[in-house]
C-alpha cells in the first residue's frame, strides 16, 4: 500500500505538470485524474502516519526508553523530512516553470509535524485518537475564510515573513497541519485496528453512508460533487470536511481491498500478488523526491511550449508513474544503501 500511495502521488504530480490540451472539468479524463488526486495524498499521509506510529510504538517498547532516546529518534526524521521538502521545492521551483516557491511547506513538512507529535499521540488511548481525528476533520467548518477558500495557487504556496510561512504550515497552505493531521491519526488507528476487523468494517460503513450524503447534497444543491478548488461539496484546496471524510473512507476501503487477512510484518495490507511492489514500498521517500527531479526538468523544458494532446500526455503520465516499479526493483538489488531511507537509518544509528 505504501508503493501504491507514492505511485499515485507520482501520477497526480505528472498530470499537473503535463496537462493535456483541451480537457475541461467535465471531461472523463479530468474526472479520473481528479479521483486519483483526491486519493493519492490522503493515502500517502495515512500510510506515512501508520509508519510513524509503528516506529514510535517500537521505540516506547525498547529497553532504553527516555527523553534522550526520543530526541535521537525525532531529530533525524524531522531534519530529513524538512530538508527533503526544501529539495522538492527547489527541484520544481516556480522560477524554472514549476509549482512551488522555495519556502513552501508541503506534505513532507506535514509528516515532520506528525513525527514531532508522535511521542504524545502514542500515549493517547485509541478512542481519544479517534475523537481527535473526527475533531480535526471538522476543523474546516471552524476555519472559514482563514483557510483561504478563494485563494489562487500562488497565494497558497507563497509567503512573506515567518508569520505567513507558519500560517501556511498550520492552516492555509497546501497540506496544513490543520486539518491534514487527521490522516496521520487515521494511519495510527489502522495500525491499532489490525486485529479488530469488525471496528474497521464499521468505520467503512459509516464513511460510505457519509459519502452517499455528500453526493445527495451535491445533487440537491446542483453544485459539483468534487473539485480541486472552487464551489463544490468536496474541495482539496482547502480541504473541506466532506473531502476529509470521503477520502478517509476510501483510504480504509483501499486498505481493506489490499489486505488478505491482516496487517503482517512491516507491510500494511501485504499480499503475495503485489510482491513486485515491495521494493518501491521500501523507498517511498526516495521515489517521492526523485520524481520531482524528473518533473522539474520537464517543467523547465516545456516553458513556452504548447500542451501535449490527450493521448501523448496520458501515455507520458502512465509511463512516468509505472517506471518507478522496475527502477525500485533494480535499486533494491544493486544499490539499496543509496536512498533517503538508508540515510535515515544510518543517522539514527550513529546518534545512539
Amino acid at each position: 500500500m505504501r508503493a501504491i500511495a507514492v505511485l499515485c502521488m507520482v501520477e497526480v504530480h505528472t498530470a499537473a505538470i503535463i496537462p493535456p490540451e483541451g480537457i475541461s472539468v467535465g471531461h472523463p479524463a479530468a474526472f479520473v485524474a481528479a479521483a486519483f488526486g483526491g486519493m493519492a495524498a490522503p493515502m500517502f499521509v495515512a500510510i506515512s502516519g501508520w509508519g510513524i506510529h509503528m516506529s514510535a510504538v517500537r521505540r516506547v517498547a525498547g529497553p532504553d526508553h527516555n527523553a534522550r532516546t526520543w530526541l535521537r529518534w525525532l531529530a533525524p526524521r524531522i531534519l530529513l523530512l524538512s530538508l527533503c521538502q526544501l529539495l522538492v521545492n527547489l527541484l520544481l521551483s516556480a522560477d524554472r516553470g514549476g509549482r512551488f516557491e522555495w519556502q513552501t511547506p508541503g506534505v513532507l513538512t506535514l509528516l515532520a509535524i506528525g513525527a514531532l507529535l508522535a511521542p504524545v499521540l502514542i500515549r493517547l488511548p485509541m478512542r481519544s485518537r479517534a475523537l481527535l481525528m473526527v475533531a480535526m476533520m471538522a476543523t474546516p467548518l471552524a476555519l472559514g475564510d482563514i483557510s483561504g477558500p478563494d485563494w489562487s495557487w500562488w497565494e497558497r504556496v507563497g509567503s512573506e515573513g515567518s508569520s505567513e510561512w507558519l500560517a501556511r504550515l498550520l492552516w492555509n497552505g497546501t497540506y496544513p497541519a490543520v486539518p491534514w493531521l487527521s490522516f496521520v491519526l487515521l494511519g495510527s488507528l489502522i495500525y491499532d485496528l489490525a486485529d479488530n476487523p469488525t471496528a474497521r468494517e464499521r468505520g467503512i460503513v459509516l464513511g460510505l453512508t457519509a459519502t452517499t450524503v455528500t453526493a445527495a447534497v451535491a445533487a440537491f444543491e446542483e453544485i459539483p460533487w468534487a473539485l480541486t478548488e472552487g464551489e463544490a461539496v468536496l474541495t482539496f484546496f482547502p480541504a473541506s470536511t466532506a473531502f476529509l471524510v470521503v477520502s478517509g473512507t476510501f483510504v480504509l476501503l483501499t486498505h481493506r481491498a489490499l489486505e488478505e487477512s491482516e496487517v503482517r510484518g512491516d507491510e500494511i495490507g501485504g499480499s503475495k500478488r503485489l510482491a513486485f511492489l515491495e521494493p518501491a514500498g521500501r523507498i517511498t521517500l526516495t521515489i517521492y523526491v526523485a520524481h520531482f527531479a524528473v518533473l522539474g526538468a520537464v517543467a523547465s523544458a516545456m516553458q513556452g511550449e504548447p500542451r501535449l494532446d490527450l493521448v501523448p500526455a496520458f501515455a507520458a503520465t502512465i509511463v512516468h508513474s509505472l517506471v518507478w516499479i522496475p527502477l525500485a526493483i533494480w535499486h533494491q538489488k544493486y544499490i539499496p544503501e543509496i536512498s533517503f531511507e538508508s540515510l535515515l537509518r544510518k543517522i539514527s544509528q550513529s546518534s545512539r
